[in-house]
């Protein structure tokens, strides 16, 4: 189900991005699903009968913002939930809180007969859960979200008996934030497609005039795009150069030696981001500026690019259930070497954050092992920027050597990898 990326891209846009009244539907749609199937498996699956997860306005945790519907932009005042595990499986889903939420959360307070925490004291003890989970961590920010204060009020509300029953839900966070619903996985990638078309554009002689473009326009003109499309930026993109006499690096003010005006030759690579309907994509994709007379890039670029579509494969054919990140690292550096591959692996988790809850499949500064987040094992319905790269030498460059750096958005689902909206398997030329 691959399909080339590369050359002289088109852009699809029109159609794809919706109204922010729809997108509010399709999110809470998407919001019931998951609380009905996703969060009932997971509380089982990490043993967790009760789990309260309590934030303040304006000092909201990692996890809240995904659990409230729109158009909750914030928690309000102090938002308490409470999900309870009933004995038929299903999850019980309430709210401690002074205003509604309509029918994602019973609203169980009245603060003209109890104040706040005496409300979580008898939703507690009416149910008498054998295990509470709180939102603190050593390992993932995700699953670290409870302030040290909010702490102190649910342990003084719950009493002694109850407290001695508190564990971390450190691992429930993830797998909530991990999980991907079957509708999520299939319009995730058209949210891609729409990465790809702004990267097509900005990657085309439509942006880049050589000689008179620097890589700061490219990067404004994208960062502009979005805005224009009413999607968001969740990082700064970037462009680099690479050129005979000039190796990859990334934009960095402290280095003012860096060429930024883009000229004929050049291979450009990119960064983009964005964030749509609550999702972020992560790509890095390449171009090649023609000089004159030329139609395609070298052939020793082209090598080089399939060094790393073949550093991809590799990758993706490491991927299983369960395996840890860090036994995917190692799978994957070892088979490189063994088909004469200089690589370099950093992939990480995608979903409602960019750089997201999950494995880190090594890092770009760690290539040996990931303490903590390495050691997190692969789940099934999960998804991947697959972040890497490859050094070759170019003998049309002097044989100097260039950095393929590839991130291609993709899932995990039914045990396989599958690219959500294709990978690209040659350069944007332009010219």
């Amino acid at each position: 189900m691959e399909r080339l990326l590369g050359t002289r891209g088109t852009t699809h846009y029109k159609g794809k991005i919706l109204p922010e009244r729809q997108r509010a539907e399709v999110r809470n749609t998407w919001l019931k699903r998951r609380l009905e199937t996703i969060l009932p498996e997971v509380m089982k699956r990490e043993e967790i009968d009760m789990w309260i997860v309590v934030a303040r306005e304006y000092n909201e945790d990692p996890v809240i913002m995904t659990l409230l519907p729109e158009p909750m932009m914030s928690a309000r005042r102090r938002t308490i939930l409470v999900f309870f595990q009933k004995p038929d499986g299903t999850v019980e889903r309430i709210t401690i809180s002074r205003y509604g939420l309509g029918d994602f959360y019973q609203a169980v307070w009245d603060p003209a007969k109890e104040d706040q925490w005496s409300c979580l004291r008898r939703i507690v003890s009416e149910r008498r859960p054998a295990t509470i989970g709180l939102n603190f961590a050593r390992v993932f920010a995700f699953g670290d979200g409870i302030t040290h204060s909010e702490y102190g009020y649910v342990i003084e509300a719950i009493g002694a008996e109850y407290a001695a029953r508190v564990k971390s839900a450190e691992r429930l966070c993830v797998g909530w934030l991990e999980r991907r619903s079957p509708e999520e996985i299939q319009s995730y990638s058209g949210i891609v497609e729409i990465a790809h078309a702004i990267v097509a554009e900005g990657f085309s002689s439509e942006v880049v005039h050589p000689g008179i473009t620097t890589t700061d326009d490219v990067v404004w003109w994208m960062r502009q795009k979005m805005t224009d499309l009413g999607v968001r930026a969740w990082f700064q993109p970037s462009i680099s150069i690479q050129a005979p006499g000039q190796v990859f690096s990334m934009p960095d003010e402290r280095n003012k030696e860096v060429r930024k005006l883009i000229l004929a030759g050049d291979v450009l690579h990119c960064d983009v981001g964005i964030q749509y309907l609550g999702l972020c994509t992560d790509t890095q994709q390449n171009a090649y500026v023609l000089k004159l007379g030329e139609t395609d890039a070298p052939q020793g670029l082209k090598d080089a690019f399939a060094a790393g579509n073949r550093f991809q494969d590799i990758v993706t054919g490491e991927l299983a259930k369960g395996r840890t990140g860090n036994e995917i690292l190692a799978g994957s550096l070892a088979k490189a070497k063994e088909a004469g591959i200089k690589a370099s692996l950093y992939t990480h988790p995608l979903g409602f954050h960019g750089h997201a809850a999950g494995p880190a499949f090594g890092m770009w500064d760690n290539q040996v092992s990931v303490p903590g987040t390495g050691e997190y094992e692969l789940f099934d319905d999960t998804c991947f920027a697959l972040e890497l790269n490859i050094v070759r030498a170019v003998p049309e460059w002097g044989g100097m050597e260039v950095r393929i750096a590839l991130e291609e958005d993709t899932v995990f689902t039914g045990g396989k990898a599958h690219y959500l909206a294709g990978r690209q398997t040659g350069f944007y030329l332009i010219g």
